[in-house]
């Protein structure tokens, strides 16, 4: 699963919200063990991936870089090679 979580900071144009939650919903399924967790955990698990979005926000809010911003596109091709030549793909 840690797999689905991409690097947020410095692309251009700026992260989404929907793109720090789905980075945060796969961080407390991963830790948790949970696809979906039960009715009794499902509170828990949502305020969980609630609160660490909001803790990534401010994180990639307070950065800073002297680097040019990355393009989204060209970070995908990339990571798409590296897989090609990981999995033979």
């Amino acid at each position: 699963m840690c797999r689905n979580i991409k690097t947020l900071f410095n692309f251009d144009p700026p992260v989404t919200e929907d793109e720090v939650r789905a980075a945060s919903l796969q961080f407390v399924r991963k830790i948790s063990g949970f696809t979906k967790p039960s009715k009794a955990n499902e509170a828990a698990f949502l305020a969980a991936v609630d609160e660490i979005a909001e803790v990534a926000s401010r994180l990639l809010g307070a950065l800073e870089t002297t680097a040019p911003p990355k393009n989204r596109d060209d970070e995908a091709a990339k990571s798409k090679a590296r897989a090609a030549e990981r999995f033979g793909t």
